[in-house]
């Protein structure tokens, strides 16, 4: 299966392996090789300037680390919690709601009771897939991590489950020091963790990953969604997914659902997706039902990515109302609403939610992009331009007659312009391989005719064509390569 061989060659490679693995390491925490971090970034840069430049939102960064009360105010504390069922036998635990899907195909709610996990365990004789065991009864297990800060640990903190916490508690510094005005975006990429019961599927399922974040408030009054944005994206098909496939315009659906301002950002979740080249075909918007979202959320979809397992989660997001801050005003005590000059009222906004996660993002990625062994003679990935990790590697024919000083010299030319590496070792076409399986986008060969006219070869990955193009053009070229400005095999002309 792809997914396997793919988590292989990323270890292989050098995009992910497991954290700390000299000393056995712990389960659910993966480490970033050198390419990984190079195509996680340049993802996160792609969501960064589609969100925080285009839609002129607000970027921050939070702590890591929360108190207490912020996690008894947002409910975490109370209900962030997994159904956990234990082995009878061997006392391996499990999440009751996975090893039901895995081995009854019933897919269950977050709202699933107790009592219901119970039966339908018993019902249908699910048992531990580690020891045929009986399994015990199921309970809830909180997710979250506790921290004790100080010498006498006389403080209780947490690690954030998500990042939106920090937004919402910070959402009046922003504003004032900002001057925002309604609607507006906060924006965050950072950390998260969660102390998941069975971590497992490589990125899929971690204790600690990224999450890329936008929390939009807006007075649920009068939206005030720029007139001129919505034109723009109007006639743009969404992949609407309400037990059956429905594509419908923008505006269509903004009328279907009353709201102008949650059908743009579910557009531009979903144009961003195909920004980083996961096809629309493979891109649906799976609205939550009732006893899916949760309790305060007006409209609840998932935008998830079809793969070789099947369709996977990548961003949630979620009409959350004013619960978060009219909870954070409850408990701290402090006024978190804001007086617009138009409107001459006290607002507590509502808030529309992009919340994606990362990692997820860029596995997606991969199995998206990942083509088989038997297509070349080498596994490869076809990652668009802008986010392949390298954008081109630099060879020199032989590593003999003055050809590598002059590959070093194209290489000092474009190493503060773009991420490419060097490599003199091996054959020529061994070398292209190597590059092939880390996504490189460009070959660029120095050779013979190189030193006579000052041309190198420049081999496109996913066609394996190539053609020359002079040195001195050779930035201009990338970039508009990059940018899908020409056609590769003009390139040489088009300068």
């Amino acid at each position: 299966m792809s997914f396997e061989k793919v988590v292989e060659i990323a270890k292989r490679r050098g995009f992910f392996y497991p954290g700390s693995e000299i000393y056995g390491g712990i389960s659910g925490f993966w480490h970033y090789g050198v390419v990984g971090t190079l195509l996680k970034k340049k993802i996160e840069n792609e969501w960064r300037k589609f969100f925080v430049k285009e839609e002129g939102f607000f970027e921050i960064e939070g702590s890591n680390i929360m108190p207490k009360d912020v996690f008894v105010a947002s409910g975490h504390l109370q209900s962030f919690s997994d159904p956990i069922v234990q082995c009878k036998k061997c006392k391996a635990l499990f999440r009751a709601d996975k090893l039901i899907e895995e081995q009854a195909g019933i897919f269950l709610p977050e709202k699933t009771s107790v009592e219901e996990f119970n039966r339908i365990i018993k019902e249908k004789n699910i048992k531990c897939p580690k020891c045929k065991g009986e399994l015990g009864e199921v309970r809830f297990f909180n997710l979250m991590l506790k921290v004790e800060i100080g010498p006498e640990k006389s403080e209780i903190a947490y690690l954030r489950p998500e990042t939106c916490q920090a937004i919402f508690v910070d959402f009046l510094n922003v504003y004032r020091t900002s001057r925002a005005k309604l609607p507006f975006g906060i924006a965050q990429i950072g950390r998260a963790f969660r102390n998941e019961i069975s971590p497992r599927q490589a990125l899929l399922r971690q204790r600690e990953f990224t999450q890329a974040e936008a929390e939009i408030f807006f007075n649920p009054k009068n939206e005030n969604l720029d007139a001129e944005k919505f034109e723009k994206i109007k006639d743009y098909k969404l992949n609407i997914w309400n037990e059956k496939q429905n594509q419908i315009t923008t505006e269509e659906f903004s009328q279907k659902i009353k709201s102008k301002l949650v059908a743009y950002y579910l557009a531009k979740i979903q144009q961003f997706m195909e920004r980083i080249g996961i096809p629309k075909e493979n891109i649906r918007l799976r609205e939550l039902g009732e006893d899916e979202k949760a309790f305060y959320a007006k409209y609840a979809f998932d935008c998830e990515v079809k793969t070789q397992i099947g369709w996977i989660e990548v961003v949630a997001n979620n009409y959350r109302s004013d619960y978060d801050l009219s909870s954070h005003m409850k408990l701290s005590k402090k006024d978190l609403s804001v007086v617009e000059e138009k409107e001459k009222e006290k607002i507590i906004p509502h808030v529309w939610e992009i919340s994606q996660g990362v990692d997820r993002t860029l596995l997606c990625v991969m199995l998206q992009h990942y083509h088989e062994k038997e297509e070349r003679g080498w596994e490869w990935f076809s990652f668009p331009p802008k986010i392949s990790p390298y954008v081109a590697g630099v060879f020199p024919l032989v590593s003999k007659d003055n050809l590598p000083n002059k590959a070093k010299e194209v290489f000092e030319i474009l190493k503060n312009k773009f991420d490419v590496f060097y490599d003199e070792n091996g054959s020529i076409g061994r070398r292209y391989a190597r590059a092939d399986e880390i996504g490189t986008f460009l070959g660029i060969t120095i050779d013979y005719q190189t030193i006579e006219d000052n041309t190198v070869t420049l081999r496109n990955r996913d066609t394996t064509k190539q053609i020359r193009v002079k040195i001195q053009n050779l930035v201009e070229i990338i970039e508009k390569l990059i940018n899908k400005e020409i056609e590769f095999e003009k390139a040489g002309e088009a300068v």
